[in-house]
């Protein structure tokens, strides 16, 4: 074990598959000798050269379509966003083509495609470079969303995204790149659709997505001295859904709240809570509650767009809330 921060491990498990399979290639804007915005591929460029970490222009649906293309020939092409918000150009192809490639072909053709980049409010970044989107792509069938919260559920998750057959979408929070946490040395892969139980009690439980599962912790650490016992999951992959470790704690603690940064209307937290009514609702002692950023353009302003996200204290005092009930 050693301490990696999550874009290191990240870029470790990229690196680990780059020099296992060479149909491997990563295409972005400033992904070559620059290594990416956001370090997502620092020294790779030395290792592998131009055919392998193509610099594109600001072309999203182009290379996109490229890539589309050297996918169903059997290539495992990686599209570095830099910030997800930029995948948005490119919506005709992933819908029409990426997701839905492999059942217009009844299975001969595969789609070994990731698609990451950063996502998430923080930095005075605004509203074009602030956007999440992972609720539309769940909404899509053929694709997989993978949300990890810390460096070693990045790596695996990432070595079981480039060794898939499918699209990927790898979504990487602006506010945990420079996390460390305990990362093996030896390889290991953790499975899409498999939640984590970050945190056992008794009293509650919160499913936190992404970069909320930190703030929530310290929100239960507070809580904790006060003898509140709540457990937190972390589902990790958002499409596959792990529902049976969300409703199999929801049967232990009888109470659920979903932290989320993204928008509540059709959101990831709505999904859950419609799924835990309908299997289980005799195992809930209170209305499930939703605690989400606020429905609205992120603004630039460091203050307001601090105002936006769910915090600590707002955390808090909804398992508070929740809890009484």
């Amino acid at each position: 074990m050693r301490e990696l921060t999550f874009t290191a491990a990240a870029r470790e498990a990229l690196a680990e598959e780059m020099a296992r399979d060479p149909s491997i290639f990563v295409v972005g804007e400033g992904i070559g000798p620059r290594g990416g915005n956001f370090n997502t591929t620092s020294g790779l460029y030395e290792l592998y050269g131009p055919m392998r970490l193509r610099d594109t222009p600001i072309v999203e649906r182009g290379f996109i379509g490229m890539c589309t293309g050297a996918a169903m020939t059997g290539s495992r092409p990686v599209v570095d966003f830099m910030f997800i918000d930029f995948i948005l150009d490119a919506m005709g192809e992933l819908i029409n083509q990426v997701a839905k490639i492999q059942y217009m072909s009844s299975g001969r053709l595969k789609m070994s495609m990731v698609l990451r980049g950063s996502i998430g409010i923080s930095g005075a970044s605004a509203t074009h470079h602030s956007g999440s989107y992972y609720p539309l792509f769940v909404n899509i069938p053929g694709f997989r969303v993978v949300l990890p919260s810390n460096a070693y559920d990045a790596k695996g998750l990432f070595k079981t995204a480039l060794r898939g057959d499918d699209p990927v979408l790898f979504l990487e929070h602006k506010t945990l790149l420079n996390h460390k946490s305990l990362v093996p040395e030896d390889e290991y892969f953790i499975p899409f659709g498999q939640a984590a139980v970050v945190r056992e009690g008794t009293q509650a439980t919160v499913v936190a997505l992404g970069s909320m599962i930190r703030k929530t912790s310290d929100a239960c650490d507070r809580l904790a001295q006060e003898g509140i016992s709540i457990e937190i999951i972390d589902p990790r992959t958002l499409a596959p859904l792990d529902i049976e470790t969300i409703l199999q704690s929801v049967h232990k603690t009888g109470r659920l709240l979903i932290v989320d940064e993204t928008f509540a209307p059709c959101g990831v937290g709505a999904e859950i809570a419609a799924q835990v009514m309908a299997r289980g609702f005799d195992d809930l002692d209170a209305p499930i509650q939703r605690l989400n950023g606020v429905h609205t353009p992120t603004p630039y302003s460091p203050p307001l767009e601090a105002a936006v996200v769910p915090n600590v204290d707002q955390i808090g005092q909804s398992i508070r809330d929740l809890l009484a009930e």
